[in-house]
């Protein structure tokens, strides 16, 4: 077969580095060859940098990939590779994904890696709450394994008449590479460590997009144990000269309107705000116009206000509204 183009590499890894180290390998006479390259080049010549170029080019378990990914084909691999994840999520564990998926991009940097293939939605959720608690310095090394165990798949697709790979510890030659992997993970990531120690915490990439607006709600009228549609919805920020408004004094600043909905057959309210990734951290107020929607209940409106804090502002914000004539409860949904 002709030799593959340093961009069918960079499909198979983000890294440039990796895509031209392959590219002026080549050619291979064997899947098994290539894949012994590419565990050294990935291991032993791609920089802090180059790893986190080629985290960078996945999207985040569960989303779609970005319209400006490098590569088409790279897309389409990931699409395939989680397809198993979204045939077994439901709505809940998908929201439960995203909103895990920006807590962990928000406290390491990176989106969250792992081989993806053949596993379920409930197995990945349980596999970033478990890597959520490591150290940054752990979980970059990590990310770095997922990464090669992804590269290795795409690779085999290079190769579909020799699509079988030996482990590392078969031969001589590969325990050889298995080992000098080893010993260069260790240097970069001593690099990576003096890196950060230079380098102020950065903000998650602006690759970064959510997928649905992030403070959303649905009325549940628990009297009939049916969804509250039709009702209208409006969200506001305070904006007053303090942080908050002050309990039992007179209002000191106003609240500015962020968006009006109105609730749809399964109770939920639609797109109350702009589409944007950071959320603008403080008071919010969401308020229900319930006399409207049941003019003999007793509460001509409700409204409900919760904070969001600095370290919050990549989360999502689902609060939902349980309705009786009579009473009403709240709590933090996902």
């Amino acid at each position: 077969m002709d030799s593959p183009s340093e961009e069918e590499w960079l499909a198979c890894c983000g890294s440039a580095k990796f895509a031209q180290e392959m590219a002026s390998a080549a050619p291979f006479s064997s899947l098994q060859r290539a894949v012994d390259a590419a565990r050294d080049i990935w291991f032993n010549k791609v920089d802090v940098n180059g790893w986190l170029e080629a985290f960078a080019a996945h999207p985040a378990i569960g989303e779609s990939p970005s319209k400006t990914v490098k590569s088409q084909t790279s897309a389409q691999w990931s699409k395939g590779e989680q397809s198993a994840a979204l045939a077994t999520a439901t709505d809940a564990t998908l929201q439960e994904l995203y909103d895990w998926n920006a807590r962990y991009r928000q406290k390491f940097g990176f989106v969250f890696l792992i081989f993806a293939s053949g596993r379920s939605t409930p197995e990945i959720l349980a596999e970033i709450k478990k890597r959520y608690h490591n150290r940054p310095i752990i979980e970059f090394e990590l990310s770095a394994k997922e990464q090669m165990k992804i590269t290795e798949l795409r690779i085999s697709k290079l190769f579909p008449a020799n699509a079988t790979v030996a482990s590392t510890t078969k031969t001589p030659h590969n325990a050889d590479v298995a080992t000098k992997a080893g010993e260069a993970r260790i240097s970069v990531i001593g690099g990576h460590l003096t890196t950060a120690k230079e380098t102020p915490a950065a903000e998650p990439p602006r690759a970064f997009t959510r997928t649905r607006p992030p403070i959303t709600t649905h009325i549940l009228d628990v009297a009939r144990g049916a969804p509250a549609s039709g009702v209208d919805v409006r969200l506001e920020m305070w904006a007053g000269k303090h942080s908050r408004p002050l309990f039992g004094e007179a209002d000191s600043g106003f609240w500015k309107l962020e968006g009006l909905s109105s609730t749809d057959r399964d109770g939920r309210s639609g797109q109350l705000m702009s589409m944007v990734d950071a959320l603008s951290p403080g008071i919010y107020r969401i308020s229900f116009d319930t006399g409207k929607y049941n003019p003999e209940g007793f509460f001509p409106y409700v409204g409900i206000v919760f904070e969001v804090k600095e370290s919050q502002k990549w989360e999502h914000f689902h609060v939902p509204l349980l309705l009786s004539p009579f009473s009403f409860s709240t709590y933090r949904g996902s």
